[in-house]
């Protein structure tokens, strides 16, 4: 009982250290032997593997964010057309790189994925007896997306997005606030919104909601740019001052292109560069005159009285209206005065004077008049309009003509026909400057194609290229060493046949070969050994072996 308890108890921990019992299963004989066909085969796994993660496609999101009955559509319309997809962990539908478009088309054929319905349809999936924010809500979506699809409309705007903000309506005034919107654009590649587009969108949302002023519309691009400047859409003066400026770079753009039409003949295209500064006169000044003819008056009105007393001082009397049916005195002829005008006349144009046979009349004491007089008047209105050059500077620069600089005779002609072609007036200070000088040689293109490794082709010969070199490291590094291994074990067997020369069992001993005698690595007795067995199996060139080696000692 001692014994085996003892005997238990030394084997006991032999049996709990894995490693010991790893250590004892992998030095048994037939374990070993099979040792290198195990790394071998491990080998081959590993590049495999690595092959497969390498040669596959990189993956691309073809939809996210989708449902899960559009995922299973989508999916088996790309298995139907041999597209290899995935989903990955967000919900998003992947396919290879280079079958992205392909099955972007073959979707779109489809009509896949099914979108949810937008604009004034989302309208038409409404319950029965919801609430009046949740269809206030969905009127405001609707309208947002119907928006957004009019503003797609224009032909720089690839994506458009539209959010409002409409307060409640409010029974109180102070309380009310004006709605306002918000735009965000995704433009078409190298495309680019004019000022007039622009407007023309924020008046596009500004009327689509009642109570929305133009300058609550904010528009921003997808770089984060904003595009509508404040108090810029609807405001005269400022659509004032960008048309002044338009009409200052159409006057500059005039003047470059006559000097691009007239020196091109002369130099040749690309051969000079040109730039116009137009000081333009903007401002729009209006003048208005008045002017009178005080030398031709003429009365227009007058008022007044006069009073005064009888001839011999007594009061008027006699029966109203006796005097008009008195017949008139006769008239008398008289001589006329120094003036040309009658006597009588005169007289009776005397102050106080009556004219003979009527009663007598008052005569006048004072009198008191306001008399209105017409002047001529002359009203005259002067508008200079806006357009005129005060100041112009031109500069052109030429090429050197083959690598020498253009002579000055030449420079001086050139810029008199620039003068002549701008209209350079000395008066007003204009400028022109021509000089000579070397152009820097223009950098390549970037629309003159894609780089050699943006083609399709280099992925897939990186993935093949990658996955060749795995191999030949797996053949050098693996194969090679265990067939050298295996062979020089054999070879090493073949060794130890053959120094058992002597054997007990008296069988016959394999052959000695020259490449074993001259092999390093063996002891002085397996030396001799080999020796033997090279006598024996070759007994004539041993003789000649033991013939040269005495000559040699001869020697």
């Amino acid at each position: 009982m001692n014994a085996l308890t003892t005997t238990e108890g030394a084997a006991s921990p032999v049996s709990l250290n894995p490693l010991k019992q790893m250590s004892g299963i992998l030095a048994q004989p037939a374990v070993r032997r099979a040792m290198p066909l195990l790394f071998l085969i491990g080998l081959v796994a590993a590049g495999f593997i690595a092959w497969s993660m390498i040669a596959s496609a990189p993956q691309r999101i073809l939809f996210a964010n989708v449902t899960d009955a559009d995922k299973q559509a989508v999916s088996t319309a790309l298995q139907g057309a041999n597209i290899k997809s995935s989903i990955d962990s967000a919900g998003s539908i992947t396919v290879a790189e280079d079958d992205y478009h392909k099955a972007r088309m073959l979707l779109a054929g489809q009509g896949l994925p099914k979108a949810a319905p937008g604009g004034y349809a989302i309208l038409d999936q409404l319950p029965m007896g919801v609430s009046r924010a949740v269809e206030g809500e969905r009127l405001r979506q609707a309208r947002e997306t119907e928006l957004a699809r009019s503003i797609q409309e224009i032909d720089s705007v690839a994506e458009a997005r539209v959010h409002l903000a409409t307060p409640e309506a409010s029974a109180f005034v102070r309380d009310q606030a004006a709605p306002s919107a918000s735009v965000i654009l995704k433009l078409q590649p190298g495309r680019a919104l004019a000022e007039p587009q622009i407007r023309a969108i924020v008046n596009l949302v500004a009327s689509s909601v009642p109570g929305m002023t133009p300058q609550a519309v904010t528009i921003v691009d997808q770089m984060g740019a904003l595009l509508s400047k404040s108090g810029k859409a609807g405001d005269p003066t400022a659509a004032a001052g960008d048309a002044r400026i338009e009409f200052q770079r159409r006057v500059e753009d005039k003047y470059r292109d006559q000097l691009v039409q007239l020196l091109t003949p002369m130099v040749g295209a690309g051969n000079f560069t040109t730039e116009v500064a137009a000081d333009v006169d903007l401002d729009e000044s209006q003048a208005t005159r008045e002017s009178y003819d005080k030398a031709g008056q003429v009365i227009r009105a007058e008022q007044g009285n006069w009073t005064g007393t009888s001839k011999d001082g007594a009061a008027p009397g006699g029966i109203p209206g006796a005097l008009s049916n008195t017949p008139p005195p006769a008239s008398t002829m008289a001589a006329p005065n120094a003036e040309g005008a009658p006597a009588a006349a005169a007289a009776a144009a005397a102050p106080g004077a009556a004219p003979a046979g009527t009663p007598p009349v008052a005569q006048k004491q004072s009198d008191s008049f306001t008399r209105t007089y017409e002047t001529g008047k002359e009203i005259s209105v002067t508008r200079a309009a806006p357009g005129g050059v005060k100041r112009l500077s031109v500069a052109v620069l030429l090429r050197e003509d083959a690598g020498k600089p253009r002579g000055q005779v030449e420079i001086q002609q050139i810029t008199q026909l620039v003068q002549a072609a701008v209209g350079y007036n000395a008066a007003r200070q204009d400028q022109v400057t021509v000089i000579s000088r070397k152009f820097t040689p223009p950098a390549e293109s970037i629309s003159a194609g894609p780089s050699w490794y943006d083609a399709g082709w280099v992925p897939l010969v990186a993935r093949n290229l990658t996955a060749l070199v795995i191999a030949l490291l797996v053949l050098f590094l693996g194969v090679r060493p265990l067939a050298k291994a295996l062979l020089k074990k054999r070879e090493d067997a073949t060794v130890r046949h053959a120094l058992a020369i002597g054997s007990p069992n008296g069988g016959p001993a394999p052959a000695v070969s020259i490449d074993m005698l001259e092999r390093n690595g063996h002891s002085y007795d397996d030396r001799v050994g080999l020796v033997r067995g090279f006598t024996r199996d070759n007994p004539a060139r041993a003789a000649l072996a033991v013939r040269d080696m005495i000559k040699a000692d001869g020697r």
